[in-house]
């Protein structure tokens, strides 16, 4: 029973042993984590000045009756495309009829008598000069032969005013455009309280976009801006013809953009035509004209749309980091750049002007350099990392 107790004991002793004497392994190092970086490239970014514009008919011709009467009909659709000179409304023209027959009336009753009086005055000349009449008879006849050469006068004026007011009753297109909805109906009274306003026709191509432009804006480009003087609708046209060839307008000029409210931007870019004569006080920003192509007609006036200046003074041969490497904090900005040996360094940064996808770096950034596009919570400052390239978006656009 005592040695039982006592071959017990030593295997205690002996598993001790090998137990207490035995080394821990040691773990191994969990891996560097996993990020992806771009390179901060030299490249042409294309910058823009974005405005918010009006659009507007190139022309808006408001139709109104100038003669008093019932509409008598309506000979468009609401909304239709109409041509220059085409018929749009007619108003009862009986009474126009009438006056006009009442005129030529007139003028053929005072135009007798006109011939009359010139008879009679060249009569009482022949008999002033035989002594036969006195000289106060031959005064009256040349007196009453310019009254009726007045008369005449007076007639065919009437006249001209009556062949006027019936054609007031047909009211044509001015303009080749869209007539929008009729205001008034057939059967109403129109022209009683002076021109009652029908109808409106806008011509559509080219659309007029009205946009500011900041004074700083301005400033920046005034040789550009000054140089819109005879910048018409041909000069517009011919325009828009090099640049949908791809082509810069006149003076090199890149055109402008115009961004829909769905954020499609308008296939036809426009040029700049005219600038306000003063620069608003009150919001620091002067008016611009542009016109747009607008073959369709599907830009409306009353829409609006966000227009591109292009600013080529900026953005050449700009240092460039796609947008999602920064981190802003409070308006300064930082970006974390991967250096020797993988291993991060978080470094303030000036940025300039943004555009798709990537950001100008003014300072703070080499180019070539590596900065962390995705995984920004691994790295940390001083931290060694396994960077893995990203493909980064080509530029579209910018802002």
């Amino acid at each position: 029973m005592q040695s039982s107790r006592w071959v017990a004991w030593s295997l205690a002793v002996v598993s001790f042993s090998f137990t207490g004497c035995a080394r821990p392994r040691a773990s191994s190092p969990p891996p560097p984590p996993t990020v992806r970086v771009a390179a901060a490239t030299v490249r042409n970014v294309p910058l823009f000045v974005e405005s918010v514009g009006t659009l507007d008919g190139y022309l808006n011709v408001d139709l109104r009756a100038r003669v008093k009467g019932y509409l008598a009909r309506q000979h468009y659709q609401d909304g239709a495309a109409v041509r220059e000179g085409q018929l749009l409304f007619s108003i009862d023209a009986a009474e126009y009829d009438a006056a006009l027959a009442s005129a030529k009336a007139t003028l053929a009753r005072v135009t007798a008598a006109q011939e009359h009086a010139r008879v009679l005055a060249g009569r009482r000349q022949l008999l002033a000069a035989q002594g036969a009449v006195s000289q106060q008879e031959l005064e009256d006849a040349q007196a009453q032969h310019r009254e009726a050469d007045a008369e005449v006068e007076v007639a065919r004026a009437a006249l001209r005013q009556a062949e006027l007011n019936l054609t007031y009753t047909r009211i044509r297109s001015p303009v080749s455009g869209v007539c929008g909805l009729a205001l008034v109906r057939p059967g109403n009274l129109v022209g009683q309280d002076g021109a009652t306003l029908l109808a409106t026709v806008s011509q559509l191509d080219p659309i007029r976009v009205t946009f500011p432009l900041s004074e700083v804006d301005y400033a920046r480009s005034p040789d550009r801006l000054k140089r819109l003087a005879g910048r018409d609708l041909a000069w517009a046209r011919g325009q828009f013809a090099r640049l949908d060839r791809g082509e810069a307008a006149e003076d090199d000029d890149p055109g402008v953009e115009l961004v829909l409210s769905d954020g499609s931007v308008l296939p036809h870019r426009g040029v700049v035509i005219a600038a306000n004569r003063q620069v608003d006080q009150t919001t620091g920003t002067i008016q611009l004209e542009a016109l747009f192509p607008n073959p369709g007609g599907t830009l409306r006036p009353g829409q609006y749309g966000r227009v591109r200046v292009p600013r080529p003074e900026e953005g050449r041969n700009a240092i460039a980091v796609p947008e999602q490497a920064f981190i802003e904090v409070q308006g300064t900005y930082s970006v974390a750049v991967v250096g020797a040996g993988n291993k991060v360094q978080l470094r303030r940064v000036q940025v300039g002007p943004s555009a798709d996808g990537v950001r100008i770096v003014r300072a703070g950034v080499q180019a070539g350099e590596r900065v962390v596009v995705d995984g920004l919570q691994k790295a940390t400052d001083g931290a060694v990392v396994d960077a893995q390239p990203v493909q980064t978006a080509p530029v579209t656009g910018a802002r």
